[in-house]
């Protein structure tokens, strides 16, 4: 049986009347129905206002001027789009309130059933021995209102889809979440031999939840930032709709983010900014050859007074306004990605992880500590140099259907429990938060002596920024000096700036290459792996390291590769593969001894998940 399935069922009738024996049908918020309708009306209003101003620019640049004959008309279009815009918008409005009546979703005996469908029925079946995770994510609008998205993620199947509860109240979202989680205990433990009405009685004194079978149970500060404050203003609010507050469960340990690893996450966070970056050049290029004619005057004036302040040196003040640009993008990338962090919270309840945050669009990710593949620690080469490191998690993901993630077939990236924290503080991190994996290997196998020649070879050469860049930059400079002709004064003056710019990409291939060297040395020194009875451990070093380890019961097959290069050199590449991310991931190391390999491979023969 897959982990959910979809059948087409009929139609309902109009007025259920359920018996008692069969569950309880919830409908999600009306927020539903209005909401999505204000958002699509918007980017309507948005589209016609865009239309309009198109037309209206048109006909002015046709040369047609608006005489008072032409008002009749311009009344009559102004009315037939505010008839139409109005008739659209309720339009829309109906199909949201019948797609409303019909989208419910029920906590069945053994499984989580979704509905949803007017013409189409869609029934998606949750077992719920198979949930992994219950997510949350909130936009800024749908906080406000106090509703969110729920996301139950059973990552199984071929097609690996999470199944998405969408305009949750915020309470009843998080009573689904403790829900789901007891009566998925109830289900395990009952797979696993228990008696149901003993197992029943367990899991409600434990969860303080009612679950089919149980009767008479009664349900029953870490560091700190300046941007906590205004996170706990929106939990205690909780939106319009919010509610009240809902124990989940109690927490044993639980930690967030203090003030100076708040600013260093958003001054690291490098991925953003370089995003930003790209988009900023976009958009400039667009407008610069849209207004080009308009603001040639106010450029001749920008470029006069820097040419002045800066000695009349051209390439001084495009230096200076490339650094001083970068450094702006990078001060907003680092807001937003402080604000992505605002309100920090992980903690570990029960046997669940979770973690939240977001001060303006929230989101809440929780997983059971089984459903873990892997511990993650990253180090980017700032925060290597300065001792600090990301902490994530590793587990089974699922894009959410019609999602924009499955559309541009972007990967969840596990959870990260912690974005900033100082290396020597991981061990007591991933003993309160995940103890599971306190036993993780100390000793580490480093790669094969002649890896580092191997590397060098790989990175600097086959690999190397530097080196290609290099051997493109000659290829231009010797192309434009042998179809130049220096007698011709502005050729000559062409092959100046020509020269001058390829000798400078020359010295930037250095630096490139410098770097590719260090990076070299670096991978050989931090790269091993290592496994005890229970773990494994997989370094990979570099300017950037990144350590995974993870449970022997967690690998799915592992397997050794050569090529005729690491096979004269005795080496090979050992690969583990995990049920990591949406498909599964491999991790690898290159260049380990054949011998080491060899021995890796009997300490995974036992279990059957071994390719030779």
């Amino acid at each position: 049986m897959s982990d959910f399935q979809q059948q087409t069922i009929p139609s309902e009738p109009t007025q259920p009347q359920p018996q008692a024996d069969e569950p309880q049908r919830h409908h999600v918020h009306h927020s539903y129905i209005w909401l999505n309708s204000i958002q699509v009306a918007v980017t309507l209003l948005v589209v016609m206002a865009f239309t309009s101003f198109s037309s209206i620019i048109g006909v002015l640049a046709d040369g047609q001027a608006f005489g008072p004959g032409s008002v009749p008309l311009v009344l009559f279009a102004l009315g037939a789009s505010v008839v139409g815009f109005v008739l659209l918008v309720g339009l829309i409005g109906l199909i949201q309130w019948w797609s409303y009546k019909h989208l419910y979703y029920e906590l069945g005996a053994e499984e989580f059933n979704l509905y949803s469908g007017i013409f189409n029925k869609k029934r998606v079946h949750v077992p719920y021995q198979r949930i992994q995770s219950v997510d949350q994510r909130a936009t800024l609008m749908q906080r406000v209102f106090g509703v969110c998205t729920v996301s139950i993620d059973t990552a199984g199947g071929a097609a690996n889809k999470a199944v998405q509860v969408p305009y949750v109240q915020k309470t009843r979202a998080e009573e689904l979440r403790r829900e789901l989680f007891a009566r998925k205990q109830l289900a395990v433990a009952v797979q696993n031999g228990a008696a149901p009405e003993a197992a029943a009685q367990a899991v409600a004194a434990a969860t303080g939840v009612l679950v089919p079978g149980a009767t008479g149970v009664a349900a029953d500060r870490p560091a700190s930032n300046v941007l906590d404050a205004p996170a706990e203003i929106w939990q205690d609010v909780r939106g319009v709709f919010g509610g009240q507050h809902v124990d989940t469960g109690a927490v044993s340990y639980e930690y967030g983010l203090s003030n100076k690893e708040l600013v260093f996450t958003g001054l690291s966070n490098h991925t953003a900014f370089w995003v930003v970056v790209l988009g900023a050049f976009g958009a400039v290029s667009q407008l610069a050859s849209l207004f080009s004619g308009a603001a040639e005057p106010m450029v001749d004036q920008a470029v006069t007074l820097g040419t002045h302040l800066f000695g009349g040196n051209l390439i001084a003040l495009g230096v200076a306004a490339f650094f001083v640009g970068s450094v702006v993008i990078w001060a907003i990338s680092a807001v937003g990605a402080c604000l992505s962090y605002g309100g920090f919270r992980a903690c570990r309840r029960g046997s669940r992880i979770e973690v939240e945050r977001g001060l303006l669009q929230h989101q809440f990710q929780g997983v059971d500590v089984d459903r873990v593949q892997s511990i993650m620690v990253k180090q980017s080469f700032i925060r290597r140099l300065i001792g600090y490191c990301e902490i994530s998690l590793g587990k089974i993901d699922a894009a959410a259907e019609g999602s924009d993630e499955q559309q541009q077939g972007l990967a969840p990236q596990g959870v990260v429990i912690h974005p900033f924290v100082k290396l020597n503080r991981v061990p007591e991190i991933l003993a309160g938060i995940a103890p599971e994996f306190a036993d993780v290997p100390a000793e580490t196998t480093p790669v094969a002596p002649v890896a580092l020649r191997r590397a060098l070879i790989r990175r600097c050469l086959l690999q190397g920024t530097g080196f290609w860049l290099a051997v493109v930059i000659a290829a231009g400079h010797i192309a434009v000096n042998i179809a130049a002709n220096p007698a011709d004064p502005a050729q000559a003056a062409s092959l100046g700036f020509v020269n001058a710019g390829a000798w400078a990409g020359y010295a930037l291939c250095v630096a490139l290459f410098a770097f590719d060297v260090a990076g070299s040395i670096l991978w050989f020194r931090g790269s091993g792996f290592a496994y005890n009875d229970r773990f494994m451990q997989v370094s990979n070093g570099g300017l950037a390291r990144e350590t995974i380890s993870f449970p022997r019961k967690k690998i799915q097959f592992g397997y050794t590769k050569t090529n005729p290069f690491q096979r004269r050199a005795g080496t090979a590449t050992v690969n583990a593969r995990t049920a990591a991310g949406v498909g599964g991931t491999t991790i690898r190391l290159i260049d380990a001894r054949v011998e080491d390999a060899q021995d890796w491979l009997e300490w995974i023969k036992p279990h059957g998940n071994v390719i030779q």
